[in-house]
């Protein structure tokens, strides 16, 4: 299959088109202003050495030429060849709450979808970094392992919302354990190194009932590990919508259930993690903070990548646009009596 490293230069190919055009028009009307005072029977004897085929081939050859060189200008290219590359990057695990609590909504769309929105935005500020992802409510679990595949990441983001996981709670402290294991910790085929190359960011309404976050995040930074949080969510609170009763979430005495923001406990997560916090009604111009942290991060070596490349192709047209051009150079428009190039085609 042919490839063009510099597709744009094809359009080049209309110009020399209508120089084709335009140069058949023009012939076709000289010859009609020969007819004009002479019968075409006499044009042999009027014009003894004019040739009827050669300035078309010669007009022929120079268009060809001319496109020969534009598609040797877009170069083409064909097949492939194997490159060893080496990948240097930061390693960064996302915990995705995806307790009820993530369809409140009090910011838009709701807490979970604009949690979504953060995440995708990471992923378009990473370059050469691998990336994994785990969610959790009650419980967690790995939705993807550590990849520099960021199109399938995003895949994986799309899929996932709050009816994956049946157990309900905030269990971000297990979170962060998992996401350790995603980085390699505890994996005795994987060997743990402790450095600065590793980063967790959790992105949750902060509303942790199930275990003890802070000290995950303390046990994370001892290993190197940053852990940084973003806040889903106001403080005033909002309630939870329930689908199945076309409205509210209420508890067993019929009052609506209200979720708020847990700041403290995502602001002492951070700092325990030896990270920054992010507060959702400030991504915009917050979340700079911890993509600069992920920018500071160390730089590790992975595993040797191998990438494919084209073979460049712009010769074989060059050499073809040449053969064009200096035919043309030695076919005259008018006969030759040695060589007579009207007899031959």
């Amino acid at each position: 299959m042919i490839h063009f490293e510099h597709i744009e230069y094809l359009w080049f190919l209309v110009i020399v088109a209508l120089f084709g055009v335009l140069w058949g028009w023009g012939m076709v009307k000289q010859r009609r202003q020969l007819e004009h005072w002479a019968d075409r029977s006499m044009f042999g004897r009027l014009i003894p050495d004019r040739s009827r085929w050669r300035p078309a081939v010669k007009m022929t050859l120079t268009l060809l030429g001319m496109a020969f060189l534009v598609v040797s200008l877009a170069n083409p290219q064909m097949g492939t060849r194997m490159e060893k590359g080496k990948r240097m990057g930061s390693d960064v695990a996302i915990c995705l709450d995806l307790s009820n609590s993530m369809l409140a909504e009090d910011i838009q769309p709701n807490r979970l979808e604009r949690s979504k929105r953060v995440v995708s935005n990471l992923l378009s500020t990473m370059a050469g970094d691998r990336v994994s992802l785990v969610a959790f409510a009650g419980s967690s679990f790995v939705q993807m392992p550590l990849t520099a595949d960021y199109g399938a990441a995003k895949l994986f983001l799309d899929d996932m919302d709050c009816s994956m996981i049946s157990e309900q709670g905030t269990a971000i402290g297990d979170a962060i354990e998992k996401a350790m294991q995603t980085l390699g910790y505890g994996d005795e085929e994987r060997e743990w190194k402790k450095n600065s190359n590793r980063a967790i960011i959790v992105i949750s309404d902060g509303e942790n009932h199930e275990d003890d976050a802070v000290g995950a995040a303390r046990n994370a930074s001892r290993e190197g590990v940053r852990v940084c949080t973003v806040g889903m969510g106001l403080p005033e609170g909002s309630p939870i919508p329930d689908e199945r009763r076309n409205g509210y979430k209420r508890d067993r005495e019929g009052n609506v259930v209200m979720t708020h923001l847990n700041e403290q406990m995502l602001r002492d997560i951070a700092s325990a993690g030896d990270g920054v916090y992010v507060r959702a009604g400030n991504v915009n111009s917050g979340l700079s903070d911890i993509t600069d942290l992920i920018a500071g991060l160390d730089k590790d070596e992975f595993a040797e990548a191998q990438f494919a490349a084209y073979e460049s192709r712009y010769m074989y047209p060059l050499i073809a646009a040449l053969v064009c051009f200096l035919l043309e150079v030695l076919i005259f428009e008018r006969r030759n009596r040695k060589f007579n190039l009207d007899q031959i085609i």
